[in-house]
C-alpha cells in the first residue's frame, strides 16, 4: 500500500507543478502579447493626447499646473498625473523618446502608461495611464482556473486507468473462481499498485482450490474404500443369519467387528484430514532448535525401528539450528517422514541435518526398494498408497505425506523425494528456513 500512497501523492503533486508552470508560461506570453503596440489605433490617440497635453502644460505657469492638469483630466476623462523627473531613473535611450513626439510607452504592475516631458516645465513628467480590459483578465483568470482542474482531473484519470484495469481483472478473477473456475489467478504485474492485494488474492484462490481438491479427493476415496468394509458388513449379517453354529455365528462377528474398527478409523482420518487445514491458522511457533526435535522423533521411533529390525542413525550438525516451528506439527511432519522410511527400508534408516546459507536441511533417506519414478510427483498428495495391501494391513489410508506435505507448507518449508545415493532408496529432503534474531 505505501506505493499505492506514495503514486497518488506523486502523481497529484507532479501535476500541480507541471500544469502550474505550463499556465505560468502561457500567462507570460499572454501578458506580453496584451502589451499595446505603438503602432496600434488606440495607443496613436493617447499619443496624440499626451503632446497635446503637454504642450497645453507649456503655456502655463508653474503655480498653474496641478490646477490645469485636473481641468484636463476632467475634460477629457483620462487619467493623468505629474511625475517628478528626480523620481524617475531610465536609461539614456530612454530619456531620448521623453521629449519625442508621443512620448515613452512603459508597463509596470499597476498597468500600462506613456510618459512625456513637458517643455517648460522639465523638472515634471507628465503621465497618462491606459484603461486596463479588466473583463478581458477575469476572463483569462477563469480560463486558467479551469484549464488547472481540467489538467489535473485528466491527469488522475490517466493514473487511475492501470489500477481500474488490475482492479477489473481482480474482480473478474474473483467471477471466474466464484463460477467454479478455481484455477483462475490475476496475472502478475510489477507495475500495479495494488500488487500485495493481488498476492492474497492469488494465495487465497490457491488455498480455496486446494481446499476444494482435496474435498473431491476425500468424498471420492471414502465412498470407494468404504464399500469393501460395508460389503463385508452386508456379507457378515447374512452369514450370521444363515447359519445355525454358533461358532461359525462368533466368527461371523468377530469379522464384523473388524470391519467396524476399520471403517471407524478410515473415517476418523479422513475426517481429521478434512479439518487439518484450519489448524495453519493457529500455529504455535516458537524458537525450536532442530536438532532437538529430531533427536526427540529418533527415540519414539526406536521401538518400531527394532521392530522392523532398522538400524537407525541420526546425525546432528554441530552449527545453531534454530528454527520458528510449531513443535507439535513440525515433530509429527517428521515421524511421518521417519515411520514411512522404516517401513519400507530393508535394514537402515539415516537422518543427517546440515546447514545452508537459507536455512536447515533435513535429509531422511533407507536403503529399501526407493519409490517408483512415476509416483515421485503424486507421492505427497492425499490418499496415495504404494504398497496397497501393507496400507490395509497397518491401517494407513495415504494420508501421512500428504498431512507432512500441508504442515512443511504451513512453516514455508520445502520438501521433495528422489533415489537416496548413498543407500539406494528414497530420500526425503526437507529445506527449513532459519530463524533470523
Amino acid at each position: 500500500m505505501k506505493r499505492l500512497y506514495f503514486s497518488i501523492i506523486l502523481t497529484v503533486l507532479g501535476s500541480l507543478f507541471l500544469i502550474g508552470w505550463g499556465l505560468d508560461k502561457i500567462a507570460e506570453n499572454s501578458v506580453s502579447a496584451e502589451q499595446p503596440n505603438e503602432s496600434s489605433a488606440e495607443i496613436a490617440v493617447y499619443k496624440k493626447l499626451i503632446d497635446g497635453f503637454s504642450q497645453e502644460l507649456s503655456k502655463v505657469p508653474f503655480s498653474s499646473i496641478e490646477q490645469q492638469t485636473i481641468s484636463l483630466q476632467q475634460q477629457f476623462q483620462v487619467e493623468i498625473l505629474l511625475e517628478q523627473a528626480t523620481s524617475i531613473a531610465l536609461p539614456a535611450p530612454l530619456n531620448e523618446q521623453l521629449s519625442q513626439s508621443g512620448g515613452l510607452l512603459l508597463s509596470s504592475e499597476q498597468g500600462t502608461y506613456l510618459l512625456k516631458t513637458i517643455a517648460k516645465h522639465p523638472s515634471l513628467f507628465i503621465k497618462i495611464l491606459l484603461p486596463q480590459a479588466e473583463q478581458d483578465h477575469f476572463q483569462q483568470d477563469v480560463l486558467m482556473t479551469l484549464m488547472l482542474y481540467i489538467g489535473v482531473c485528466a491527469i488522475v484519470i490517466l493514473w487511475l486507468l492501470p489500477l481500474t484495469r488490475r482492479l477489473y481483472l481482480l474482480n473478474e478473477a474473483a467471477a471466474k473462481i466464484g463460477a467454479g473456475q478455481f484455477e483462475q489467478r490475476v496475472p502478475h504485474s510489477r507495475y500495479s499498485y495494488i500488487g500485495m492485494l493481488e498476492e492474497s488474492f492469488n494465495r487465497m484462490a490457491e488455498q480455496i482450490q486446494v481446499l476444494i481438491a482435496d474435498n473431491k479427493i476425500l468424498a471420492r476415496s471414502l465412498s470407494h474404500d468404504i464399500r469393501t468394509p460395508m460389503a463385508c458388513l452386508r456379507f457378515g449379517i447374512d452369514a450370521a443369519r444363515d447359519t445355525t453354529d454358533l461358532n461359525k455365528k462368533n466368527k461371523y462377528i468377530d469379522r464384523m467387528d473388524d470391519e467396524l474398527t476399520r471403517m471407524e478409523d478410515m473415517t476418523s482420518a479422513f475426517l481429521e484430514y478434512a479439518s487439518l487445514e484450519r489448524h495453519g491458522f493457529h500455529l504455535q511457533l516458537e524458537d525450536i532448535d532442530l536438532n532437538a526435535l529430531v533427536e526427540s522423533v529418533c527415540a519414539d521411533c526406536s521401538q518400531l525401528a527394532k521392530q522392523h529390525h532398522i538400524e537407525l542413525t541420526f546425525i546432528a550438525t554441530d552449527d545453531i539450528a534454530l528454527c520458528q516451528l510449531d513443535f507439535h506439527w513440525c515433530y509429527r511432519a517428521v515421524q511421518n517422514l521417519l515411520s514411512n522410511a522404516i517401513q519400507y527400508a530393508e535394514h537402515k534408516a539415516v537422518l543427517t541435518i546440515v546447514k545452508k546459507s537459507q536455512g536447515m536441511r533435513l535429509i531422511i533417506e533407507d536403503d529399501g526398494q526407493g519409490i517408483p519414478e512415476d509416483k515421485l510427483d503424486t507421492i505427497f498428495e492425499p490418499f496415495i498408497k504404494l504398497d496397497e495391501n501393507r496400507s490395509r494391513e497397518q491401517g494407513n489410508f495415504g494420508l501421512g505425506l500428504a498431512i507432512t506435505a500441508k504442515v512443511l507448507n504451513w512453516h514455508h518449508a520445502q520438501v521433495q523425494v528422489k533415489r537416496s545415493q548413498q543407500l539406494g532408496g528414497a530420500c526425503f529432503i526437507v529445506d527449513f528456513p532459519i530463524h533470523k534474531s
